[in-house]
């Protein structure tokens, strides 16, 4: 499960840096390639908006120090190849003699602010009712203009029923999972039991004010820091094996020979349309 999260976040992540809200994640529109690897389809609902990309400060370890050499041994008489190259920092033994001074060491790394490069449309807009209703943001229900972190509220839906088999809000009825959306809290089955990093990785994904949800500010960037993620490589995702290859099916033996004898004659009809394949494939 976890792979298939992080690579529903790149996907997400690499939708945003193009501008691009996606307003319609759900599990039919996730898709496995043969690679095992994820694909996200049907943009029917998406809206492209400008952007505004920002470096924000952050701290990391980019630069060592270099050790000073000098030499370990005090006499200088010492005619060791061990004192000759001080840069060996090994003890020199002479004759009778063991030293014993203790080299200091140095510190290893030093820690500069590095700026960190944000590319979420943060400023995009929209007043369109649009989406699965299961999946809709509480602002898009409003009606008072939504963003690109509507796209983060549909993937904490997601996590939550690829984790629990259903969706936090679904009601009787459209009006009933519409009005659960907007004013019920949020609640976890006691079963399956999961860890606390997924509930609360959820909880921030699944917060009702777009402002103070989890990825309003930094995007996926900020998802990404989460402890659900902890020691993840990021750059090596699509590199590495799924746990599981897709079985491809054979085609010629899904249909009786009858069926696709009229799927072809319809194909070749000018006046052939859609319905009608599908009538005859189920």
């Amino acid at each position: 499960m976890q792979v298939l999260c992080c690579q529903v976040l790149l996907a997400l992540e690499y939708l945003h840096m193009l501008g691009v809200v996606y307003r319609d994640l759900k599990p039919e529109n996730v898709l496995v390639h043969e690679d095992g690897h994820i694909m996200l389809s049907d943009f029917d609902l998406s809206f492209r908006c400008a952007l505004n990309p920002r470096l924000l400060k952050s701290s990391s370890t980019i630069e060592e120090t270099p050790k000073k050499t000098s030499s370990p041994c005090s006499d200088s008489s010492c005619i060791d190849p061990f004192c000759l190259h001080p840069s060996w920092q090994l003890p020199c033994f002479t004759p009778g003699f063991l030293s014993t001074r203790k080299v200091k060491s140095e510190p290893t790394a030093q820690i500069i602010p590095l700026p960190q490069l944000v590319v979420e449309p943060t400023s995009a807009r929209s007043n369109s009712f649009v989406g699965t209703y299961e999946y809709l943001a509480p602002e898009i229900i409003k009606g008072e203009g939504h963003g690109s972190a509507v796209d983060w509220w549909m993937f904490g839906i997601l996590l939550y029923e690829l984790l629990y088999g259903k969706t936090p809000f679904k009601g009787s009825n459209n009006e009933e999972t519409i009005s659960n959306v907007v004013s019920r809290c949020l609640k976890f089955p006691q079963r399956p039991m999961v860890s606390s990093h997924s509930r609360d990785l959820i909880g921030r994904l699944l917060e009702k004010d777009p402002e103070n949800r989890l990825g309003s500010l930094k995007g996926a960037a900020e998802i990404k820091e989460h402890a659900f993620f902890e020691g993840l490589n990021w750059a090596l995702i699509r590199h590495q094996m799924p746990p599981e290859l897709p079985k491809l099916l054979d085609l010629e033996n899904l249909f009786p020979a009858t069926t696709q004898n009229r799927i072809s004659k319809c194909l070749e009809e000018p006046e052939c349309r859609d319905e009608d394949i599908e009538f005859e494939m189920f």
